[in-house]
């Protein structure tokens, strides 16, 4: 949708910093850096797949009113354009200064246009830390007499995503199997930063189709593999996932891509990411 311009009410919140976050690992970053000095909302509720989100006329008047508006660049196309035409002086891309992954080459499971890069780098906690820290640096900015409370919450933050990290490298350090069938491409900054190989049934975006070719190449390899779990997601329909799973004689399992939470499931990023370690311990026989 086009977005036309809006003029800036008054400040429905004194006294705090309104900050947008496009989608929900960046609301729990901004939500963890901010405290109670920032009112933030999220453009994704909870429960809908983020990346064909469609603005609302309000949703467009929330960026445009924003003091920072979180998002990340090349995953939420309307969200791009809706920043660079309302919000360019209050954007905040999460993914500057991180260096992004390729996409899967087009001849590779999941693959890609030439020259795509891959967003999905929050599931590498290392690298949503960076973004706490950048993002405290630029709510100081705004804020400066808060300056001290926001390093601080970015360095507990920081603390818990590197034990997080810790975790999973010690969770993964021995196991039988590296490969992981996932339903889409979304595990590429996970699989390098813990020593696995992903194969992806889909691209980038979980709607993407795959042809019937190249779910056949996937079968194929998690048969000569020994893949015993075919992984689905929460937010979209599990059905390709499981019927591969049946024709290779595996099990399917969840493994979530924390691209949104399911509504009232009472988690956060770091429990999730944790529920996601349990299961790729049991799928790729970790001792």
């Amino acid at each position: 949708m086009s977005a036309t311009a809006c003029s800036r009410p008054a400040d429905p919140d004194p006294g705090r910093l309104s900050v947008v976050a496009a989608f929900y690992p960046l609301e729990y970053v901004a939500t963890k850096v901010g405290g109670g000095a920032t009112a933030v909302t999220s453009l994704t509720p909870p429960g809908a797949e983020p990346h064909d989100l469609e603005l609302t006329t309000e949703q467009v008047r929330r960026i445009a009113d924003a003091e920072i508006v979180v998002y990340l660049r090349g995953f939420q196309p309307q969200v791009d354009e809706t920043v660079a035409q309302q919000a360019p002086d209050s954007a905040f891309d999460a993914s500057e200064g991180q260096r992004l992954l390729d996409a899967p080459a087009g001849d590779e499971p999941g693959g890609g246009n030439p020259g795509e890069k891959d967003p999905h780098l929050w599931l590498d906690p290392t690298r949503l830390a960076m973004i706490a820290d950048r993002l405290a640096d630029r709510l100081g900015a705004l804020d400066p007499s808060g300056a001290a409370g926001y390093r601080t919450r970015a360095g507990a933050l920081r603390a818990d995503l590197e034990g997080l990290d810790r975790q999973y490298a010690d969770g993964l350090k021995t196991c039988e199997r590296h490969e992981i069938v996932t339903s889409h491409a979304a595990f590429g900054y996970l699989a390098q930063r813990y020593g696995l190989r992903q194969i992806a049934i889909s691209g980038l975006s979980p709607e993407a189709e795959p042809s019937p070719q190249h779910l056949a190449d996937v079968a194929g390899r998690a048969r000569e593999l020994g893949v015993t779990t075919i992984f689905f997601e929460t937010l979209v329909s599990p059905k390709v996932a499981e019927t591969l799973a049946r024709e290779v004689g595996a099990r399917a399992e969840v493994l979530d891509p924390i691209e949104g939470l399911e509504p009232l499931s009472g988690g956060d990023y770091v429990s999730v990411m944790r529920d996601n370690l349990n299961r790729l311990r049991t799928a790729l026989g970790c001792t």
